[in-house]
């Protein structure tokens, strides 16, 4: 995805289109005046400097190849407490296994989704490897289905039946359009009116330990993926050969429910908060850029905010450049929100509690609209 933005002005037109490649100056010949805003200026692209390697690839690679010897050499140290209380923590920085850290699995997610934009190597073969190891052996899921899934993610954005993300298999019903036609229908698979009540404990608590994880493997064994299996059960594979001599088998097994349940909740909040209070929407057959940003908003940036959200607080030029370092976000923004401003496009930006709310707020408003087309008769 966006591999176009690696055409230079040098390449001449008539060997352009030969080739089937165009350059800046011939795709700009094809605009009209009215969706010459479409084009996103070429310095834009030019101060991301986005061709470069993450600064963080092999820096985190390594911590995560250095605590994995370090997990197996305290699996069966003879003195486990004072490997529990000195030698983890000497070793890798982070906390003890009687404690542990949420702070590797997130980084381990932020970093798969790197390697699966493209973002980190600049050869893609290198990211497409990589994230295969990745998001198999440090997350214990499928780098095809993630793929599938978030590819068709960012084409088309917030649009039913073609955006995964807003597939709420009955739970839910999300937008203005939905509900309507779900009460008009009479359809109930749920008491949507309280979907913003038990969205707390349907939503955050369980996409990831239970209907991620089902998804994950029955996609894997139905489609063939055998090489992302044998990523994903190394994962399994590795955890409890590292945690059942600490813990046992039942210790371990709750210890990785407990880590999924944590991470589950994180990532809900995180991703639905740029998205869900957004318009949710049939296929309209808008221009790509607007779609975007009528799908799409803006966490206020801040140390915490940054950290939090993995600097996809900017979730707006993540849709616009999603080749894109994710740290270089915050150099484009001012530029990227002046243009929609030219144009009359909006670009929402939120306080995070803000967009917390507001994820409840849209959940209670599409109930309502549900219901009220439900009654009417």
């Amino acid at each position: 995805m966006g591999g176009g933005g690696q055409l230079s002005g040098s390449v001449e037109p008539s060997s352009g289109r030969d080739s089937g490649v165009f350059t800046w100056e011939e795709v700009q010949k094809h605009c009209t005046r009215t969706d010459q805003w479409l084009v996103i200026n070429r310095k834009v692209y030019n101060i991301t400097q986005w061709v470069k390697r993450h600064p963080g690839g092999s820096r985190v690679i390594s911590h995560y190849a250095g605590e994995d010897a370090t997990e197996a050499f305290t699996a069966f140290h003879p003195d486990l407490k004072f490997v529990q209380k000195f030698l983890k923590p000497l070793l890798i920085g982070e906390l003890a296994p009687t404690e542990p850290s949420q702070d590797r699995n997130k980084n381990a997610g932020w970093l798969q989704h790197d390697f699966g934009h493209l973002s980190v190597f600049r050869k893609s073969k290198w990211n497409h490897l990589v994230h295969k190891f990745v998001i198999g052996h440090l997350k214990g899921a499928s780098a095809n289905w993630w793929n599938h899934r978030h590819f068709q993610h960012h084409a088309k954005p917030n649009i039913f039946r073609k955006d995964p993300d807003v597939n709420m298999l009955d739970m839910f019903v999300l937008g203005n359009t939905q509900p309507v036609e779900y009460g008009v229908k009479k359809i109930k698979r749920m008491p949507y009116n309280h979907q913003h009540q038990y969205f707390f404990l349907l939503g955050p608590p369980l996409l990831i330990p239970v209907y991620f994880h089902m998804q994950i493997m029955k996609t894997m064994i139905h489609h063939h993926h055998w090489v992302d299996l044998v990523w994903s059960l190394s994962y399994y594979l590795r955890f409890f050969f590292s945690y059942i001599p600490l813990y046992g088998v039942f210790g371990s097994f709750v210890l990785l429910t407990f880590v999924r349940f944590l991470e589950s909740h994180w990532f809900v909040w995180v991703t639905q908060m740029n998205h869900l209070p957004m318009e949710i929407e049939n296929e309209k057959h808008q221009d790509w850029v607007t779609m975007q940003l009528q799908s799409t908003c803006n966490i206020e940036q801040s140390f915490f905010n940054d950290w939090f959200s993995g600097h996809l607080n900017f979730q707006i030029e993540h849709h616009l450049f999603p080749t894109m370092p994710r740290h270089n976000y915050h150099l484009i923004a001012p530029q990227v929100h002046v243009l929609c401003k030219k144009y009359g496009i909006p670009y929402q930006v939120k306080s995070l509690w803000q967009g917390v709310v507001d994820v409840v707020r849209s959940l209670r408003t599409s109930g309502e609209l549900w219901l009220d087309a439900y009654l009417h008769k």
